[in-house]
């Protein structure tokens, strides 16, 4: 049975349209007379497979094998540099909700983070966002009642705001492959419902004017007739994170704004390679020399071989022999240099990551070629952090936590992504002591996680009891007292302090 597309905000409605706006991101395309990127252009960029620079006179095919020792992706660097400075830490939340501590939702965040092994996927998360302009976490109730947090892309995943609101999604799809039975498979969440689809299609397409869907098939799932199933959480379970908002609503990517210069560089390196295989060296030239001919196949037949042991000579008075001037491949290595400088400026990644050359320079000087790296960071961190605060409000209302599912005042900890020192940060940390700051956060400041702060806690709370003397220790005797002081180097000028001492003076 065909489903029904036509009437809005339907099931099958939603499906052709999160479907079509799927699928068509994927290509390049053409939006207001401006040709957008597709992911699939995105991922090759990032991956380092980027379309081949078109040389006059020489053949594509020959281009191809030069591509694979002139490529160099500086693109992955710009989308790494970012990426690798962008850890969490973990999560923390204001005030004391529904009787318990603050300090308890931390810990339950943290586990609910552990759960998922989220240390090692929101690594994943950061990079898709960077590199594909966007990724989204799925926030799931597991068999045993936990939550499921699961990294997706938009090359599977769509989702559709409300009218007029930018932070309340209407809809969200996945859609994907299923290798084991071959079966292309779709879910489709709105804050009522979820639906289950699957078509025969490998590659099913989707048209703005479709009245239904007749490859598709409703997929019944146990408990829950007609494929549907109620939505428990009563929102979206998708929750977006999308990289610079301020450039595009629906993401842009990292390396987006300069694809035009890798392109450039790529040339310029493929000019590089032909002019050090045909011009690097010096060709030679004969003039006046007669050169005999193949009796069979009448070709040339060439009178001289390049030796370095050979030595040029005719009977021939009238022929001469010279050479060419070699190629100069300075202006081409320059014109890589200055590419890769422009892209460094754009994409605010410290020059020395790319060019790496690094020849007495300062520390200062490294500081400061990292500050547009270090603020382009904290950029993306406060974004990525309203969504990962998203998750973990969402994972608490999958365990039925209402008062944490609406903790607005929770913040997410990341990690510092300035370089620094050991000395530095403990310096930083005994003045941040002598201006009264809790030692609990001057331990965050020194960047480490609130796992390792607690552990450090208890650990700083039994060497104090250690450390403590006995109160119900006996006196010391007057011999006691001797043998003591006798124990001490000559050169300790503390005196003894008990009733031997007092003794000896009467």
């Amino acid at each position: 049975m065909a489903i029904d597309a036509s009437k809005p905000e339907s099931p099958g409605w939603w499906l052709a349209r999160l479907g079509k706006k799927l699928l068509d991101e994927r290509e390049d395309r053409t939006v207001d007379g401006e040709r957008v990127v597709g992911l699939d252009t995105l991922r090759k960029y990032a991956e380092g497979n980027p379309p081949l620079p078109y040389v006059p006179g020489i053949d594509p095919a020959e281009i191809h094998e030069w591509m694979k020792d002139a490529r160099t992706n500086w693109t992955s660097l710009v989308i790494d540099s970012p990426t690798e400075r962008m850890g969490v830490d973990g999560f923390r939340f204001g005030k004391a909700k529904g009787g318990k501590s603050a300090k308890t939702a931390d810990e339950d965040a943290n586990r609910i983070w552990q759960e998922n092994s989220m240390d090692a996927d929101s690594d994943l998360v950061h990079y898709g966002a960077l590199s594909q302009r966007r990724a989204f976490v799925l926030v799931e109730k597991g068999d045993d009642g936990r939550p499921v947090l699961t990294h997706e892309t938009p090359r599977q995943v769509a989702v559709e705001h409300a009218q007029g609101n930018r932070r309340e999604l209407a809809a969200g799809l996945k859609l994907w492959r299923d290798d084991w039975t071959g079966r292309t498979m779709a879910t489709l969440w709105t804050p009522d419902s979820v639906y289950e689809f699957t078509t025969k299609s490998s590659a099913p397409t989707f048209s703005a004017r479709t009245a239904s869907l007749r490859q598709w098939d409703a997929l019944t799932l146990p408990n829950s007739p007609d494929g549907v199933t109620v939505n428990s959480l009563s929102v979206v379970p998708l929750v977006p994170f999308v990289n610079r908002r301020n450039r595009r609503p629906e993401g842009f990517a990292e390396h987006e704004d300069v694809l035009s210069i890798q392109n450039r560089i790529n040339l310029s390196l493929i000019n590089l390679i032909a002019a050090m295989k045909y011009g690097a060296f010096r060709q030679r030239w004969a003039a006046g020399l007669e050169v005999d001919e193949d009796p069979i196949t009448g070709a040339k037949i060439q009178p001289f071989k390049l030796d370095i042991k050979s030595l040029w000579t005719t009977d021939d008075t009238e022929v001469k022999f010279g050479e060419f001037a070699s190629t100069d491949l300075k202006p081409y290595i320059a014109a890589v240099e200055s590419g890769v400088q422009d892209l460094a400026a754009i994409s605010r990644t410290p020059p020395h990551y790319l060019l790496g050359q690094v020849v007495n320079v300062s520390g200062d000087a490294l500081k400061a070629a990292e500050t547009g790296l270090v603020s382009k960071v904290r950029d993306r961190q406060r974004n990525f952090g309203e969504s990962w605060e998203n998750v973990m409000r969402l994972s608490f209302k999958v365990l039925g936590d209402d008062a944490r599912a609406t903790a607005y005042d929770a913040e997410t900890l990341w990690a510092d992504p300035e370089s620094r020192s050991i000395s530095e940060l403990a310096d930083a940390a005994v003045k941040k002591d002598a201006a009264g700051v809790p030692w609990r956060q001057r331990m965050e400041d020194m960047g480490y996680t609130p796992t390792q702060i607690d552990r450090m806690e208890i650990d700083r709370a039994a060497d104090a009891m250690n450390a403590t003397p006995p109160t119900d220790a006996p006196p010391l005797s007057i011999q006691d007292a001797r043998d003591k002081r006798a124990q001490r180097a000559p050169t300790d000028p503390r005196p003894v302090i008990g009733r031997g001492d007092d003794a000896d003076a009467a």
